[in-house]
């Protein structure tokens, strides 16, 4: 398993590059903008257009919120936990209060202060890492006073965004509040932080496995804490948190400190979700009826209170049954009467079902509904949907996207998006539906992935196998790594998504018993893995540590990439050919970049991040410690920079040992050779 010190070596080279950064006060703002997740703000393009509440729906939970804030008179519990399972709405009630609170025309300051939507899926949104930033550079802007003393700590200290988070609390937003004085005057500003529970920790969750993200349940802790120490400090902010009711958040907050400053509210207890799903469905389908041929008098009272009745008062239940029915090439009504029709019964107490029972029911009416005609090609790309999450980004678009799955698993374009249209209840499949272009998933709500995971069956006779699809996008970014070479142009998108993410793919695939893993590993062989290596340094728009991942343990038997301890005892000798391949690589790649003129040309030493400088010393050690014939020649390459490029050398030769940390002797000891005339 890879260690977590290349992090923390990361982050020390970036808080060494930010420490030799020169900010003027007027660009101090701008630079705390630059580092924060914007994405994660309520009114981001990332999130437009954001959940809201339906109108007239939620009003008791909205009243709630704005009682317990109060405006002008704080609450005398500074933080609220708004808790409801998947599905019920909490994060368009969340954006509905920060749409409400910001359009408040009575009020002579901006009552939301700051606001952090985690989510999942997205990279930006999926870790604490810039939570503090973020929120620093809101309040900011929502409360001018406050921004030059933010401005402040910025400019005295850049490196502060690289601190701990407990570090970034007190220099941005503590101590500049301090500075204000007197705060009794000071407008207390609403924080709203949703999704705690999306909070997964892993910058690098979209290349590693779950088992090598830091735990999860701790990061969300840690959230919440960094909120209990902002709340105590007597600062003018309280905070709305809204998430799954899970047992380490609910327990951490009902403890005994967290509880006596919090009040709760369970969203499936408060207001009348009937009601409020009866208000939806007839807003709907009242809509609907207006686009019917000649009007006709439906749907009429009988079909709205069994609709209503089916949802179990689920929101979510009742518009995925609404997107259902905008078939295009269907009725709408028959396709409605198809679900109230069925033998299934909502389930009472829908919330506390496990999994949601009626949900369930309802998205296997969906997959029912599909022609039989579709459903192979519709399993196959499910399963690479699933396999791609945290690696296919939607930002290219929804279509370009499918097109990438397309390329990879040998299908015609758009055969696969177009087997999927049956499932548009469930699955973005247009660029116009919810801002999808902008939203880093292809599923309306992640309940349906998650049912799809807990039930894989979903056709009497086939199976959706998630490794199934791994290994066919595999097998795709390898055949495409085929026309990579070390001075071509990476210009598909198909051919980028290979050159980013085939090693997290591999990372992920994990053959059974029953599958042949020969043809992978031939396929690997044949990549020029010399040119990938070039090609992912210094072709891509994004730092990437593919390269770092693969030499990772190079010259240990059952740690290595290629094997991480599977058993490949059937085909022994392809996987140490692959091994022997990406060793030979590794030495081409580093004699190729640190020729003299070649590294020169690329000003490799002015990188800004540590990728290359981390690369070479981590290299550096598998080979001194192995003792590897690529030894020699990497000393010899060094000298003959040394020779020709001096100053490069030196800056190569600092930087590399900035991140040596426990190695540096061992490097020491190749740079002090490459000084001397004879390596022996």
């Amino acid at each position: 398993m890879p260690s977590a010190s290349y992090f923390k070596k990361a982050r020390y080279f970036v808080a060494n590059v930010i420490s030799n950064t020169y900010i003027s006060k007027g660009d101090a703002l701008q630079y705390l903008h630059k580092h924060s997740a914007t994405s994660a703000m309520h009114d981001s393009e990332e999130r437009y257009p954001p959940p809201l509440c339906h109108e007239g729906t939620r009003e008791v939970v909205i009243s709630r919120i704005e009682a317990w804030y109060g405006f002008e008179v704080p609450p005398t519990k500074k933080v609220m936990w708004v808790h409801a399972p998947a599905g019920y709405g909490k994060t368009a009630v969340a954006g509905t209060i920060s749409k409400k609170l910001e359009s408040r025309m009575d009020l002579e300051f901006n009552p939301v202060g700051a606001t952090f939507f985690f989510w999942r899926s997205s990279p930006e949104r999926n870790s604490p890492a810039r939570f503090i930033i973020t929120l620093a550079y809101q309040l900011a802007i929502s409360i001018p006073e406050l921004a030059p003393h933010i401005e402040a700590a910025v400019k005295q200290n850049p490196m502060v965004l690289n601190k701990a988070l407990e570090v970034q609390l007190m220099k941005l937003i503590v101590d500049p509040f301090r500075s204000l004085g007197e705060l009794e005057d000071v407008p207390h500003r609403l924080v709203i932080v949703d999704g705690v529970d999306e909070c997964i920790n892993s910058d690098q969750e979209s290349r590693v496995e779950k088992q090598y993200a830091e735990d999860q349940e701790g990061v969300q802790i840690r959230v919440l804490d960094l909120i209990f120490s902002l709340q105590s400090h007597n600062l003018p902010l309280c905070f709305l948190i809204l998430s799954r009711p899970e047992p380490w958040i609910r327990q951490h907050i009902e403890s005994g400190f967290f509880r006596a400053v919090t009040e709760t509210l369970d969203l499936y207890q408060v207001g009348d979700h009937v009601k409020d799903v009866e208000k939806f469905v007839r807003d709907e389908l009242a809509q609907i009826a207006e686009s019917l041929e000649g009007r006709p008098p439906w749907p009429g009272e009988d079909i709205v209170q069994r609709f209503v009745w089916r949802t179990g008062g689920h929101m979510l239940y009742a518009s995925t049954v609404i997107r259902h029915m905008a078939d295009p090439y269907d009725d709408p009504r028959q396709r409605l009467e198809d679900i109230l029709n069925s033998e299934s019964n909502p389930a009472s107490d829908l919330a506390h079902s496990t999994p949601f029972s009626s949900l369930h029911e309802l998205y296997h009416q969906v997959l029912r509904s599909c022609p039989r005609t579709h459903r192979t090609i519709m399993v196959r790309v499910l399963e690479e949907i699933l396999a791609a999450r945290g690696h296919l980004s939607l930002k290219m678009g929804l279509h370009p996207a499918f097109n990438v799955l397309d390329r990879l698993s040998g299908r015609p374009l758009n055969r696969g998006i177009n087997a999927l249209r049956p499932l548009h209840a469930v699955i973005r499949l247009s660029d116009q539906d919810d801002g999808s272009c902008n939203n880093p998933s292809f599923f309306y709500h992640s309940s349906f992935a998650e049912f799809l995971e807990a039930e894989p069956q979903i056709f009497p006779d086939m199976t959706l196998n998630v490794q199934k699809g791994v290994s066919r996008l595999l097998a795709g970014c390898l055949e495409s790594l085929l026309a990579i070479t070390i001075d071509g142009q990476v210009c598909e998108e198909h051919l980028k998504f290979a050159v980013r993410e085939w090693v997290g793919l591999w990372q992920k695939w994990r053959p059974s018993e029953e599958d042949d893993p020969s043809p992978l590993l031939k396929a690997l062989r044949k990549i020029d893995l010399t040119a990938y290596f070039v090609q992912n340094l210094i072709g891509q728009d994004t730092w990437s540590i593919n390269l770092w991942w693969c030499l990772q343990d190079l010259y240990h038997p059952t740690q290595n990439f290629i094997v991480r301890d599977m058993s490949f005892s059937a085909c022994a000798t392809l996987v140490e050919d692959a091994l022997l391949h990406l060793r030979s690589s590794a030495e081409k790649f580093f004699l190729h970049v640190l020729h003299p003129d070649y590294f020169a040309s690329h000003r490799l030493y002015t990188i800004p991040v540590p990728q290359f400088a981390d690369d070479l010393g981590i290299y550096m050690v598998q080979i001194s410690e192995h003792r590897a014939p690529a030894f020699d020649n990497v000393v010899k390459a060094l000298r003959c920079l040394l020779e020709e490029q001096r100053e490069l050398f030196g800056e190569l030769e600092q930087r590399v040992l900035l991140y040596s940390w426990g190695d540096r002797p061992v490097i020491e000891n190749m740079f002090m050779l490459a000084r001397q005339k004879d390596i022996s």
